[in-house]
């Protein structure tokens, strides 16, 4: 059952005193010095018993204001450092959120009706808070225990762009917090579904019952660049909604959309036929099947693999490594000569350079030369600091197969 909006049922209460502070010990210190925006509890002195927004210490030298929570092991979040002036906690951080916004007026501008993230946590100073935009929505997601009470603000803010505001809150890191799971509106009518532009293609995004915030938008442009190519055969491995199958629609004759669930293939059918366009779908295993087509002659020009993250934590890149190098391995015995291989991680735990590694290894395996047409990654919309290693997390290479 979810509490109503006014309910005190689980309802977060926020700290903002003035006179209380956090200290941190010498590693604390020296990972705020070098404005990395983490501090984990084990480092953490004293604290307040409650989470909120509070001044972080290094004995009496000021380091940063924090979104705290003393019942994790993340314990303090950074948005904010410089000297102490005295400022609100709770204004300094919406004052963040207003200058995201800002910079994404642009992009607004230019394509209403398109996705864009508004608000993209540690990249825009705002840890624990991920704001989308579906062609004049707006969805939130807030997985740190100080956002919750501030919600009404966000929503507020967001006014001037947005139509409507859903809270998409069951996001499963919300229960480490201690925080309630629940999807509710915020502001206005808000739509199941909406129609979003991207590129020569439009979508549905699910807003309700969508994967993370409605859809992915942090490959939009690789997207894109899709429909700069034509030929005969093209694979989209892991397709979701149909993503990339769309944009390679406009150009190939015959396009494949694999993916796991029988679900989203529906919907990459419906945004198929939204578009006047025509796509095959099988639901498949990906490893299973790539090795299926390769037994069975089967050759392609295209391939994108768009795999979700393999390697969740530290413990698991070993693992993620071997998975990412096999579908790779696969996919490249499946091309034509001069075909096209797309890929990506969005694995933050397997660097770029360990990415790129992964695929040479899987080129001498598959006994092919591979040029590299280009290298990419997230959009400016999902901003990367280079202080906060871990915002870094898509990786994408378009290869050629020589």
């Amino acid at each position: 059952m979810i509490p109503a909006m006014g309910a005190s049922v689980n309802r977060p209460r926020l700290s903002i005193l003035k006179a209380v502070r956090i200290l941190v010990n010498e590693r604390g210190a020296r990972r705020l010095f070098a404005r990395h925006l983490w501090v984990f509890r084990g480092d953490v002195v004293s604290g307040p018993d409650a989470p909120g927004l509070f001044p972080v210490y290094w004995g009496k030298r000021f380091l940063a204001l924090a979104l705290y929570n003393p019942h994790t092991d993340l314990a303090v979040r950074a948005f904010r450092f410089g000297p102490a002036s005295g400022e609100d906690p709770e204004e300094a951080l919406l004052a963040n959120l207003r200058r995201a916004l800002a910079r994404r007026e642009e992009a607004l501008a230019r394509e209403p009706e398109g996705g864009w993230r508004l608000a993209h946590a540690e990249g825009d100073l705002l840890p624990g808070l991920v704001v989308d935009y579906y062609a004049g929505h707006a969805v939130v997601q807030a997985t740190a225990y100080a956002w919750e009470p501030l919600l009404p603000r966000v929503a507020e803010a967001l006014g001037p762009y947005v139509q409507s505001v859903l809270a998409k809150n069951d996001a499963r890191a919300r229960a480490l917090e201690g925080l309630p799971l629940y999807v509710r509106p915020l502001r206005g009518e808000v739509p199941e579904r909406v129609t979003v532009r991207e590129g020569r293609v439009r979508y549905l995004a699910d807003l309700w019952g969508g994967q993370k915030t409605g859809a992915f938008l942090d490959q939009r442009e690789n997207r894109i660049l899709m429909e700069r190519f034509r030929g005969e055969r093209a694979l989209d491995v892991f397709s979701y909604a149909g993503g990339f199958a769309l944009h390679l629609a406009l150009g190939f004759r015959e396009v494949l959309a694999v993916d796991s669930s029988r679900e989203a293939l529906a919907w990459a059918e419906e945004n198929a036929r939204l578009n006047g366009l025509r796509l095959k779908t099988l639901e498949a295993n990906a490893f299973d099947l790539l090795r299926d087509l390769e037994k069975a002659g089967e050759r392609f020009e295209l391939v994108v693999l768009d795999p979700p993250a393999f390697a969740k934590g530290k413990k698991d890149l070993e693992r993620a490594y071997r998975a990412y190098k096999e579908i790779n391995l696969r996919a490249l015995k499946l091309l034509k000569e001069g075909g096209i291989l797309a890929t990506a991680s969005c694995s933050h735990h397997l660097a770029e350079p360990l990415f790129y590694e992964m695929l040479k290894e899987a080129a001498a395996d598959a006994h092919r030369v591979l040029r590299v047409l280009k290298k990419r990654g997230q959009p400016s919309d999902h901003p990367v600091l280079l202080n906060h290693p871990e915002t870094h997390y898509l990786k994408f290479a378009l290869l050629e197969v020589l």
